[in-house]
């Protein structure tokens, strides 16, 4: 399998800079970078009030794109005393309004599951080259194709602490490997999410226990697909889509997440 090097050059690490303060402690950048000569567009958040280097932490967004969603996630993981960086993996500001157009997006991005990894790893690197940031505590955190994503990461042994499904599609045609996978993986999915069916939670279980891979797997009885997301009702409305957010399944996930990263970057 070939592999990529990205690099970093000095013009893209600069930070295009939209630095706004979200409150007293609490500092946001936008950042454009350029990976293998395209241009991507990321959101760090990080409280400047925690003293010294913390763990960080990747957000990667839904099909819809690095939307507001995204960004919300990432300043509160900055509240909980993490530095969050939410990445862009479709690059030229592509942002869906329909979901043809996502899924168009998404079917582009992923079509080489390298040129993933290089968009992930570029985004990581630009993340642990952070002052605030403890680049050996590291870990990501994805939602719908995000989490699916994350899962590839994690499938494709790229160094992290741990990594954070929540209702990602977790079959893949990358399978994990003993002693390849350095993470340990949190998946949340919904009982009643058409979108991830039992065969997929089923066969990620068996996957990642043959592997011997550290996982923590909790479905949502009744709970559909893109449960963390509270703009999910209007789409289900607007498009006809099986999706819906739960307020008791996104609060259970994101604590347990919680308790996770206290867990993992405690180590």
């Amino acid at each position: 399998m070939k592999t990529l090097i990205t690099s970093l050059s000095a013009t893209t690490l600069a930070l295009s800079l939209a630095s706004t303060q979200v409150h007293a402690e609490m500092q946001t950048e936008t950042v454009e970078y350029d990976v293998n000569g395209n241009t991507y567009t990321g959101y760090l958040a990080w409280d400047d009030e925690t003293e010294g280097q913390r763990p960080g932490v990747l957000v990667v967004h839904e099909w819809w794109g690095h939307n507001e969603f995204a960004r919300t996630q990432a300043e509160r993981l900055a509240s909980a005393g993490y530095t969050a960086f939410a990445l862009d993996m479709y690059g030229d500001g592509k942002l869906a309004e329909h979901p043809e157009d996502a899924q168009t997006f998404m079917k582009e991005a992923t079509k080489d599951p390298e040129d993933v990894k290089a968009r992930f790893m570029a985004a990581m690197e630009l993340l642990q080259e952070h002052d605030s940031v403890d680049k050996d505590r590291i870990a990501a955190q994805g939602y719908c194709f995000g989490g699916a994503v994350v899962l590839n990461m994690a499938r494709m042994g790229v160094d992290l602490d741990g990594v954070v499904s929540y209702h990602g599609a977790l079959g893949s045609p990358l399978k994990a490997e003993a002693g390849k996978v350095s993470a340990r993986v949190q998946v949340y999915t919904g009982g009643a999410d058409k979108m991830v069916p039992s065969d997929q939670v089923a066969g990620l279980v068996k996957e990642m226990q043959d592997a011997e891979v550290d996982l923590t797997l909790v479905s949502f009885p009744g709970v559909l697909h893109s449960f963390t997301n509270p703009a999910a009702d209007r789409i289900a409305s607007e498009f006809d889509m099986p999706v819906g957010y739960d307020q008791s399944a996104a609060d259970r996930s994101w604590n347990g997440t919680m308790r996770f990263y206290d867990e993992i970057f405690a180590q």
